[in-house]
């Protein structure tokens, strides 16, 4: 130790500049591998994080509802709700949030159905009567395409679809919007992607690097071409009300509506909501 203190006497302000260069330079090093590695961890482990299906087991068909199936290009089985209205002349397709299944909206297939338009609830992969397949951004889109084509076989082609996605789901209904798939569309509580959403809880991370699945619907909306209804709540607590107000300026056809004291989980609660989107989907 004695050595060890008179070696570092001994040093010229050079050599000691050097030495805690040298130091410092090491210390980043491992800083950056000890992050690199938090980033890849992230990366892997991001869509525990984006996709939250609920625990509980699948319920009885809700009152009214029967089960559509369909083989995604991929081979998985895909479950949906169909609630159908006598003459009714459009359908709409329903891609439902985060952290609940299909039939937590059968009430808005009921609600619609008394005004004269069939609905269908589509359930992702991984979640409630689908599960057995993990989510994914790619797998979500394959899902509603399956859904898609069983109902242009019937006859129920884009001409006679309504697109309506709800949080997670309006990246789903952008996309098949964006490929044409339906006549209308409705975003309820839009994010402008993922990446932005991760980007705001997460702003130590670079999203971008962490986020293989970005449902970048903001990119997308230039090009959208349907007719689009956008609700978003002034005080929605999960996806930031501007992030709405930016989807709908970007859509060529958009039209905004603001939900005063509007939340994440209470918009349905308004019938001027609802009158609104059944408006929407049968101009």
């Amino acid at each position: 130790m004695a050595t060890s203190l008179e070696a570092a006497l001994r040093e010229t302000p050079k050599q000691r500049r050097i030495r805690r260069l040298k130091k410092a330079g090491l210390n980043l090093v491992f800083a950056a591998m000890a992050y690199a590695m938090i980033v890849g961890a992230a990366r892997l482990l991001h869509r525990r994080v984006l996709y939250q299906p609920p625990e509980d087991a699948p319920a009885e068909l809700p009152e009214g509802a029967t089960l559509l199936t369909a083989k995604a290009a991929d081979g998985v089985l895909v479950n949906a709700l169909e609630f159908s209205a006598p003459k009714a002349t459009r359908t709409i397709v329903h891609f439902h949030g985060n952290a609940e299944t299909a039939e937590a909206n059968a009430f808005l297939a009921r609600e619609m159905k008394k005004r004269g338009f069939s609905m269908v609830l589509v359930e992702y992969r991984g979640y409630g009567r689908s599960r057995g397949t993990s989510p994914n951004e790619e797998g979500l889109y394959l899902d509603a395409a399956a859904i898609l084509d069983v109902l242009a076989a019937r006859g129920v082609g884009p001409d006679k679809t309504v697109l309506w996605g709800q949080s997670l789901g309006t990246g789903v209904a952008a996309e098949m919007a964006n490929r044409g798939r339906g006549a209308r569309l409705a975003l309820v509580a839009p994010f402008t992607s993922t990446v932005a959403m991760a980007s705001r809880v997460v702003p130590f991370l670079p999203a971008r690097l962490v986020m293989a699945d970005r449902f970048d619907t903001l990119s997308k909306a230039p090009s959208i071409a349907a007719p689009t209804l956008v609700v978003h709540g002034d005080i929605d607590d999960v996806i930031p009300f501007e992030q709405g107000e930016e989807v709908s300026r970007t859509l060529p056809h958009g039209t905004f509506v603001k939900v005063p004291e509007g939340r994440h989980d209470n918009l349905y609660k308004s019938m001027s909501v609802i009158a609104a989107l059944a408006s929407h989907a049968g101009s």
